[in-house]
Order: structure tokens, then C-alpha cells, then sequence
């Protein structure tokens, strides 16, 4: 068998092939993206659907780019990316088009026009929509559940998803605009554009929160945690649509400062949860200081965006973009051994499934290093350890793989060293978990 490549290792693949679950869900994605577009262009024309897009796109990059921003840290795979990005453009579309334009001819015979719409709005569209957003949240807690490691992946899938909804869904309206009064489309864009364009991300965002607790927890409270979230997203969005359909202009502006409110939450939410990333390496990475993989210097490192970003830079001077990618692989598998660590302590993960990735992890660190000195033999001295050691500089050899800390289950407490049986004179020496 081939050895795995940083990537696999990265996102816990035990072979180098993308997951069949994520190729499905790209190919069954892409489809319904087309039969949206197809449909589109049958409604409005090739013109207005060109025009629609260029209109909606700058606003999708921009946020885009910002989401990928806040991932830094610890970035989620390409392909989960991407799969919540189409979901989003593409399932969510056509299953929310499905079932709100069925809706909508149904009631209209018994509410009549007006009415029917103003009920398809403002009640039936928030519940389907973030059904079909959030059943993709749902399919990454099924098939890719350990990716979840926080509020801050669960907040990137659902935004995404979001995303991608928000853009396929602005190039209907701009269409439509298009095609209304004159100046109409610019209101529509300067709505759905630039005054409120993260109300799609925003309401999903609540259902990545419950998704999120589900992935990183134990217990009954799992399922209340989707559901309640859920209903947040169906709220939100119902406030939001109810609003512009029943109050007007005043409702409008209700309803946006709720949503900024709800925004602040989010961003309050997305700088603990990076505080609490930092906590966990500060807090796990100091027990494998004894075996050499890592050493103080690399621990206060890795908890700083701009000690990474100036150790990568490094590590670009002495070795080029070879030097640059095992610095990068070096920085994010330490990130992931101290959220393994994370979810061993909340027994979210089993012990085996733990020693496999631990034990993938710490070698991938090891090979980061050995590409490194490939490459360049001998090194200047890196800017975060002064005239102390560092893990990323020692050999191999070095490395005291007896001195790795152990996950034991059960234990309520940090994984650690595993408890020794009695010696024939009483407990051995250094406790329950003392040295093995």
C-alpha cells in the first residue's frame, strides 16, 4: 500500500482516495447545480442569467474569502468544502424550488393568491430551506464526523452552505429584476448584495452550532442541540422573510437589527472557540515535551497566528516552498494531535481509533521534519526558539517514542500515561501514571 500523503493523514483517510460518500455527494451537488441553472435559463433567458451571475459573484467571493480566513487555524478538507459550498447551490436549491413553488400551487385554491404566497414566504420557505441546508450538517456528522471539532467547523460548513444557497438563489432574483420596472434589480442588489447578504449563512450557522455540540458530545442533549438549532435557523429566517412580507419597511429594519445582534453573537462565539483551540494546544502538546516531538518554544508557536505564519516564513527562506509545506504539515498536525487529545477526553472517539491517528499524526510530524532537512541540511536559527531546542529541529532518532502520553478510557480527565500493576513491593514508582 502507498503511503498516505499529508493530506490523508491530515483529514483521517485511511487511504489516499477521496471518501466515495464525498465524491457522491460533489456528483449528486453538481447535477441539481445544473438542473437550477438549466431551468434558469428556460425561465429567463441566457442574457439575464449571465447578467444575474456576474451580479451575484462578487459578493459570494467576498464572504468566501472571508470564511476561509476565519478556517485558518485548522482548516476543514478541500472536498468537505466545496460539497458544502454545492449543497448548498445545488441540492438545497432545487429541493427548496421543489417544494415551495408545490406548496404555494396548492394553497392558492384554498387561500387565494395573496395570501398563499405571503404564507409560502414566511413560513413554508424558513422550514424547507434550512431543512435542506441543514441536512447536509447532518450528512457531515454521519459520514465525516470527526472533522467537527468545534463551533468554528460547524459554523464554516453551515456558511458555506449557505453560501452557496444565497448565490444561486440571487441570480433568480436579480433575473427578476432584470426583467421588473426600471432601477428595480439595483434595489434588489443593493438588498440582497450589500445590505443583507449573510442572512443565508447566518440562519444555517445556528444548525452547524447544534451540529457541532452533537459531534464534540455525549448523551441525550446531541439531538436537542441539532433541533434547537435548527429551529433557530427556521426562526431567523422565518423573522426575516415575515418582515419584508407583512411590516414593510419598519419590520425590515426590526428584523436587521435582530440578525446583527445574532452576527455579534457569532463573531463572539468564532474568538472563544479560537481562544479555546489555543487553550487545547497549550494544554495537551506540553506532555509529548519529554519525547521530543515538540518543546516549549514550538508550544507557544503553534498557539499564535502570527508565531505560524513567521515559522512558515522561515522555513521558506531556508527551504524554499518545500520548507514552507513541511512547516505548514508540522504546524497542522500538532493542531490536530492536541483536538485527538480534545476528543479523548470527551470519549468521543474510541481508543483505538485514537492510537491509529495519534500514531498517523506524530509520523507525519516526523516526515514534515525529514523533507525539511532533505532539502537543507543545515539551517539558520528559527525565530521562535532563540537558544532553546525545538521538536522541528530535532533528528528523528530522537525522538523518545516511550515517553508518547496514552489515552485511557474511561478517565475523566486529560489522556495520559496508562496505570502500571503493582511491583511485588507495592505500587511502582510515579503514582497511577507514572512512567511506563
Amino acid at each position: 500500500m502507498p503511503a498516505l500523503s499529508p493530506r490523508s493523514i491530515l483529514e483521517g483517510r485511511s487511504t489516499n482516495r477521496a471518501p466515495i460518500s464525498l465524491i457522491v455527494g460533489l456528483v449528486v451537488s453538481g447535477v441539481c447545480l445544473l438542473l437550477a441553472l438549466g431551468l434558469y435559463f428556460v425561465q429567463g433567458g441566457p442574457v439575464n442569467v449571465v447578467i444575474g451571475t456576474l451580479l451575484a459573484l462578487p459578493t459570494a467571493i467576498v464572504l468566501v474569502a472571508l470564511i476561509l480566513l476565519v478556517d485558518r487555524l485548522e482548516p476543514e478538507p478541500r472536498l468537505n468544502l466545496w460539497l458544502a459550498f454545492g449543497w448548498g447551490g445545488g441540492v438545497a436549491i432545487v429541493g427548496a424550488l421543489i417544494v415551495n413553488t408545490t406548496g404555494e400551487v396548492l394553497m392558492t385554491p384554498v387561500l387565494g393568491p395573496e395570501p398563499a404566497t405571503a404564507v409560502t414566504v414566511s413560513v413554508v420557505a424558513p422550514v424547507v430551506e434550512e431543512s435542506f441546508k441543514g441536512a447536509l450538517l447532518l450528512y457531515l456528522l454521519w459520514v465525516r464526523r470527526h472533522e467537527i471539532d468545534g463551533p468554528t467547523d460547524g459554523l464554516v460548513y453551515a456558511a458555506l452552505c449557505g453560501l452557496g444557497f444565497a448565490l444561486v438563489e440571487n441570480i433568480l432574483y436579480y433575473m427578476q429584476g432584470l426583467d421588473a420596472a426600471t432601477g428595480e434589480i439595483w434595489m434588489t442588489v443593493l438588498i440582497r448584495g450589500v445590505v443583507a447578504p449573510l442572512g443565508h449563512p447566518m440562519y444555517t450557522a445556528l444548525t452547524g452550532l447544534g451540529v457541532a455540540y452533537a459531534a464534540t458530545h455525549r448523551g441525550a442533549g446531541r439531538f436537542f442541540a441539532v433541533v434547537g438549532g435548527w429551529c433557530g435557523a427556521v426562526f431567523l429566517h422565518a423573522l426575516w422573510n415575515g418582515s419584508l412580507t407583512l411590516a414593510g419597511f419598519p419590520g425590515m429594519v426590526v428584523a436587521y437589527l435582530i440578525q446583527f445582534l445574532v452576527l455579534v453573537a457569532l463573531v463572539v462565539v468564532l474568538v472563544l472557540d479560537r481562544k479555546r483551540l489555543v487553550h487545547l494546544i497549550r494544554r495537551y502538546l506540553p506532555a509529548y515535551i519529554p519525547s521530543g516531538l515538540v518543546q516549549p518554544a514550538d508550544v507557544q508557536m503553534l498557539g499564535s497566528m502570527a508565531g505560524r505564519r513567521r515559522a512558515r516564513h522561515w522555513a521558506r527562506t531556508q527551504a524554499g516552498v518545500t520548507g514552507a509545506r513541511a512547516m505548514g504539515d508540522y504546524q497542522l498536525a500538532a493542531t490536530e494531535l492536541a483536538l485527538l487529545h480534545a476528543h479523548a477526553e470527551k470519549e468521543t472517539i474510541p481508543p483505538e481509533k485514537f492510537f491509529a491517528r495519534r500514531e498517523a499524526i506524530v509520523g507525519l510530524m516526523g516526515s514534515a521534519r525529514d523533507a525539511f532537512f532533505r532539502r537543507v541540511p543545515r539551517v539558520a536559527p528559527p525565530p521562535w526558539v532563540h537558544q532553546e531546542r525545538s521538536g522541528f529541529l530535532a533528528p528523528p532518532a530522537q525522538l523518545a517514542t516511550a515517553q508518547l502520553p496514552v489515552y485511557r478510557p474511561g478517565m475523566h480527565r486529560p489522556p495520559g500515561r496508562p496505570p502500571q500493576s503493582p511491583g511485588p513491593n507495592g505500587p511502582r514508582p510515579g503514582g497511577p501514571w507514572g512512567p511506563r
